[in-house]
């Protein structure tokens, strides 16, 4: 009896020995925050940004081609109807309605410049001849000329409104004045070039085009225009090129990628793991403070070797993540 009691006892004094034993804290870790749309991703535990590798980036002598997307923006029909002018289908609707008002445009001050004011001229020559003869009043010859003034003003609206329907096809890079002599079977790419290349690109150069619907086939095509503006926000402006479309199978709307041969002194270069591709847009993650990466946009040229040209989005200097980029694009992207 006493022997169990010791027992008991001895459990019990065990039993508050183990409840007395301090618990070991959990360490806990602060996770990443992705900000302003997955643009900015910050760490506030230095271990964690730790684990990314970075490389400050240089630019170097080196040759290569300045791939850039577009798409087809038109293409270019026989009219079967006996129309004087081609068919052309545009990608964007915007652009269709300008060209179509811009044709009714020219067809209205064809009329009014060559028949309404012309007869309206001649009835002013009449009117003035008849009242120095006494034939009219003083009245008639005030109608005439507010009959004259009216389509004289008429003529001023139209010429204003064609101005602005020129401006905005030039704007997504077409010229009315290719438009109207487009050669049926033809098909117009346009791409967008970054400002600071632009001065690689001429008209009558010529490129490759992939486009994403024949991926096998490298397609011939040339500059045929740049438009005469950059884009304010993108710093971008717009190249055209024509395509030959003998057998119609190019349509307007398809992707493409556009190759353009260039030679500079001074190109960055970036290794290819730090590059990622989202719907067809180019991004790296440069490092913007010591726990803070920013996601940042790039248009890129060929690969050579292990490492991809950069022609625009980076600056000499820039710090980039070469390791965890997956990991970066994840928390950016939210997958």
């Amino acid at each position: 009896m006493i022997r169990n009691s010791i027992y008991i006892i001895s459990f019990f004094m065990l039993f508050i020995s183990c409840g007395e034993k301090e618990t070991q804290p959990i360490e806990k870790h602060n996770p990443p925050v992705a900000s302003n749309n997955g643009l900015n991703i910050t760490f506030p535990d230095a271990e964690s940004f730790s684990f990314f590798k970075t490389e400050t980036i240089g630019s170097s002598s080196m040759e290569g081609a300045l791939t850039v997307p577009g798409n087809v923006a038109a293409t270019v029909l026989p009219s079967g109807q006996g129309a004087s002018q081609n068919i052309i289908l545009f990608n964007n609707s915007d652009m269709a309605s300008h060209y179509s008002q811009l044709i009714q445009h020219q067809t209205n001050i064809q009329q009014i410049q060559g028949v309404a004011i012309k007869q309206k001229q001649l009835e002013l020559q009449r009117t003035e001849d008849l009242l120095a003869h006494g034939a009219v009043t003083g009245q008639d010859l005030i109608n005439i000329q507010t009959e004259l003034a009216i389509e004289q003003n008429n003529l001023a609206n139209e010429r204003t409104s064609l101005i602005e329907h020129e401006s905005e096809l030039k704007s997504g890079g077409f010229d009315p004045k290719v438009l109207r002599n487009a050669k049926a079977q033809t098909a117009y790419v346009v791409c967008d070039i970054p400002e600071n290349q632009i001065g690689q690109i001429n008209e009558g150069q010529t490129c490759d085009i992939v486009f994403t619907a024949f991926p096998s086939e490298t397609i011939k095509g040339k500059v045929d225009g740049i438009a005469d503006i950059v884009d304010r926000e993108t710093r971008m402006i717009k190249v055209r090129i024509t395509v030959a479309n003998p057998s119609n199978k190019i349509k307007s709307g398809m992707y493409a990628k556009v190759s353009f041969d260039v030679k500079k002194g001074d190109i960055i270069s970036i290794p290819k793991p730090s590059l990622i591709t989202v719907k067809g847009k180019h991004y790296v993650f440069v490092k913007v403070s010591s726990n803070e990466f920013e996601r940042r946009e790039v248009q890129i040229g060929e690969h050579m070797g292990g490492r991809v040209l950069v022609f625009d989005g980076l600056e000499n200097g820039d710090e980039i993540a070469v390791e965890g980029v997956m990991q970066l694009k994840g928390l950016s992207f939210g997958y």
